[in-house]
């Protein structure tokens, strides 16, 4: 038997995903991932050898052993799609790490830079963007979920991956907000729009990002944004230290995920060590 992986097949597939409710950004994000495989693999794969040499690829290239579990979770769900669930291939084991890399995250002196850095651009909307992840831990995919509306009662609600969940906006955040929609001349519907009235889509975020990174020099590889939404849990935790809430805040169903960012950096934990053996 032999594999069709072609880009009509790819979306006959995502098609499938949107029939099935997927989020537009994971139906994306499969698309994407299946590409690479195209692109590796060309049109037909004729054995399991030829997928367990793209998991290889994948590991040589340098990908982070999660993104390498995620590209695996889109072929594999193209294989049971296609009828190939026999070829479906094993997830990396990955240990739950008890400290995250020193580094890694946004400072707060970062944070400050790019936004005060996007204002000297004059791009209040960038400013505003950034300053709305970091402030609710929402997704890049949810930044619809804020609204004229949602400002006004200083509650935003998010469907995604078929729930719901109410996300509470700061004060402050709302009347700027507000202020800008203004201006705009935004009287309702989402805030984060194009020229055109367009939403912004994850490709024109992630650019803009890299981009203020440089104005802001602040690392580029910092800036993302989930780097933002990482901010704002690990901020939230420690002033309330309650990881059961912080979960239904970033929208988690299971407290597993959310202990990944409340894991204390490399040195913090090593300080915590050094304190145990003192007698």
């Amino acid at each position: 038997m032999t594999l069709q992986i072609s880009p009509e097949k790819i979306s006959e597939f995502t098609n499938y995903l949107a029939l099935q409710e997927r989020s537009t950004g994971t139906i994306q994000k499969y698309r994407r991932d299946l590409e690479k495989l195209r692109r590796f693999a060309g049109g037909e794969i004729s054995d399991k050898a030829t997928l367990i040499a793209f998991k290889e690829y994948l590991i040589r290239q340098g990908y982070a052993d999660v993104s390498i579990n995620s590209f695996l979770s889109a072929v594999n769900q193209y294989l049971k799609y296609m009828g190939f669930a026999a070829w479906q291939l094993r997830f990396l084991k990955i240990q739950r790490q008890t400290f995250r890399r020193a580094g890694k995250g946004l400072t707060t002196q970062e944070y400050q830079r790019l936004v005060e850095a996007a204002r000297q651009q004059g791009n209040r909307r960038l400013a505003l963007l950034v300053q709305a992840i970091a402030a609710t831990g929402i997704r890049v995919s949810e930044l619809r979920g804020i609204t004229v509306e949602a400002a006004r009662r200083g509650q935003a609600q998010i469907r995604m991956k078929g729930k719901t969940r109410q996300i509470l906006l700061p004060r402050t955040l709302c009347n700027k907000l507000l202020s800008y929609c203004e201006k705009k001349r935004i009287y309702m519907g989402q805030i984060f729009i194009t020229r055109t009235g367009r939403p912004l889509d994850r490709s024109n975020i992630w650019r803009m990002l890299k981009k203020l990174a440089l104005t802001a020099k602040v690392k580029a590889k910092k800036v993302f944004p989930h780097n933002l939404r990482h901010m704002f849990a690990v901020a939230y935790y420690k002033r309330y230290k309650d990881v059961v809430r912080l979960a239904d805040i970033l929208g988690h169903s299971s407290i597993d995920t959310t202990r990944i960012y409340t894991a204390r950096s490399g040195s913090e934990q090593q300080q915590i060590e050094e304190l145990r053996l003192v007698c």
